[in-house]
């Protein structure tokens, strides 16, 4: 587990982006405003991107094509049943690039099994707990050697 201020949270998202490969997903668990756009943002700022990173709560998938590789960043909060999936496409978009899923728990139990999954949980003094589940694909690239900060 890291405890990670603002900045440090870009710092995961810089370590995440390191490591990220085309075919990979990351899930992002965690309530409201506990910081997942925030962690998307800082692998988006570390892979290149320049401009703004909205959630895509209303789009639900919004897309980083110049990022390398490219990523498509997820937000299934307004999903009402994990069959609504399919009609999303984001398998297509682990052909050449990346996922970064928000609210996974709305695809079902079964989405993306081998899905490096963060969660995110704020605490008392504002700073955020990042935990994580380690697939198979993901041994010896996360967590990264050194703590963000």
């Amino acid at each position: 587990m890291w405890v990670l201020d603002e900045p440090a949270m870009a710092g995961a998202g810089a370590a995440l982006a390191a490591v990220l490969r085309p075919g990979d997903v990351v899930t992002l668990a965690g309530p409201l405003g506990a910081g997942k756009t925030t962690l998307v943002r800082g692998v988006l700022a570390a892979l290149g991107h320049q401009g703004e990173v909205p959630s895509p709560t209303f789009a639900i998938v919004q897309p980083y094509d110049l990022t390398s590789p490219p990523v498509s960043h997820a937000d299934l909060y307004r999903l009402e049943d994990p069959s609504e999936l399919e009609e999303l496409g984001l398998e297509d978009q682990l052909l050449d690039g990346a996922l970064l899923v928000e609210w996974p728990e709305r695809a079902g139990e079964a989405a993306w099994p081998q899905a490096l999954r963060l969660s995110l949980q704020p605490r008392p003094d504002g700073r955020r707990a990042l935990t994580w589940e380690v697939p198979k694909s993901w041994e010896g690239r996360w967590p990264p050697p050194h703590h963000p900060t």
